[in-house]
């Protein structure tokens, strides 16, 4: 069992001389932390970049799910990547800024103030939107004009998740005839995610579900290109369905992003993956079985599912409060450091400024999340 040590030189507070720490023990660090095992991370990013070798589709991964921008560009240098999908205006920002020259927005985006900065963000990169509607259309279209570029639309089919997307078919090709005309405009391809799916822990049960909400997206490709809109891109898919969608015929991209990390939730999708990120804590009170760490809602997303204690297979978390953690049974004793795997990795990064980075322990480096906090 680890026990905490203060090192010297640097207070609990926060991480002004944190390059101090760069070939210390993971001991030395003040809690709560986030860690990425190094060699668990190159080997997940291995095993997916591997999977597409040979493959007609491609990865764009997502960086909504780490935030950091130089695991993004390990993903890509992976092998197999046609770029980077980000959710927000803001985390497209920080790619491009970071050297990244082809990024996928998977969402609409809305407002005079973003749609000029993605035309403003297409002077130095590719960086595609998605539409759904012919006010999207129009925005992104005036704001390409005024800024004298083109920037590349996919339109987003709705293929069940009920969130955004128009419906397949004749809607959809509605749409991408709007955009092919629109001035500043490029119609790129299509957009669908069958995100309501990919918690299906059952395989099969997956497999056939998706591949019915893909034969609806394919359809709509299909009618597109008869239509004679040629469509360069339809993207779809994630982590818990990569082998699924990344087979299907009609699927050039997937957008997969909890893999290179991992979390407890998708760990029980893709037990391929190891579990490269976690929570480094310390038991701060301890009563008969009950243990308490110093992590809680303010350092941990905890939707989906429940956090895990590595190395105690029968430890469950009784709540997850604003900075506490209670753990029953835990063989721990007060000082005591342990590793959380949280339930959900995207909205664990997004709390935290930076990733120590650990081989066997020993800190390697420290990588920004830049991409933390992007509202807009």
């Amino acid at each position: 069992m680890m026990k905490q040590h203060q090192s010297a030189g640097t207070s609990a507070s926060g991480f002004q001389a944190e390059k101090h720490f760069i070939g210390k023990s993971l001991e030395d660090l003040p809690t709560p932390v986030i860690v990425a095992d190094l060699e668990a991370l190159e080997a997940n990013l291995s095993l997916m970049a591997g999977y597409f070798a040979g493959r007609h589709c491609r990865l764009r991964p997502h960086f909504k799910s780490h935030k950091c921008i130089t695991l993004a560009r390990r993903q890509l240098a992976a092998g197999n990547a046609s770029g980077i999908t980000c959710a927000k205006v803001s985390e497209a920002e920080r790619l491009v800024s970071g050297g990244v020259r082809d990024v996928l927005i998977a969402n609409q985006v809305i407002g005079q103030d973003k749609v000029r900065r993605v035309a403003e963000l297409n002077r130095r990169a590719a960086v595609r939107i998605l539409v759904d509607s012919p006010e999207g259309v129009g925005q992104i279209s005036c704001a390409a004009a005024e800024k004298s570029v083109t920037v590349g639309v996919l339109v987003e089919v709705d293929i069940g998740m009920n969130r955004c997307g128009v419906p397949p078919g004749e809607p959809a090709l509605e749409l991408a005839g709007m955009a092919a005309m629109s001035r500043g405009l490029r119609f790129d391809g299509l957009q669908g995610y069958e995100g309501h799916l990919v918690g299906l822990e059952d395989y099969r049960e997956r497999k056939r579900k998706v591949c019915k909400a893909l034969e609806s997206l394919v359809a709509t490709r299909k009618l597109v290109e008869d239509a004679g809109l040629p469509v360069v891109i339809v993207s779809a898919g994630g982590t818990g369905t990569y082998t699924i969608t990344g087979n299907f015929e009609g699927i050039d991209e997937i957008q997969p992003g909890s893999y290179a990390l991992m979390d407890s939730f998708y760990r029980k999708i893709t037990p391929e993956f190891r579990l490269a990120r976690f929570i480094l804590a310390t038991v701060i009170s301890r009563q008969g079985q009950r243990a308490v760490a110093d992590v809680g809602l303010k350092g941990m997303g905890s939707e989906y599912a429940d956090a895990a204690v590595a190395g105690f297979p029968e430890a469950k978390v009784l709540y997850v409060a604003e900075e506490h953690l209670p753990i029953e049974p835990l063989a721990a004793e007060v000082g005591d450091r342990v590793r959380i795997i949280p339930p959900h990795g995207c909205t664990t990064n997004n709390l935290h400024e930076r990733m120590w980075i650990a081989r066997g322990g020993i800190i390697e480096d420290v990588w920004d999340i830049e991409g933390r906090g992007c509202l807009e």
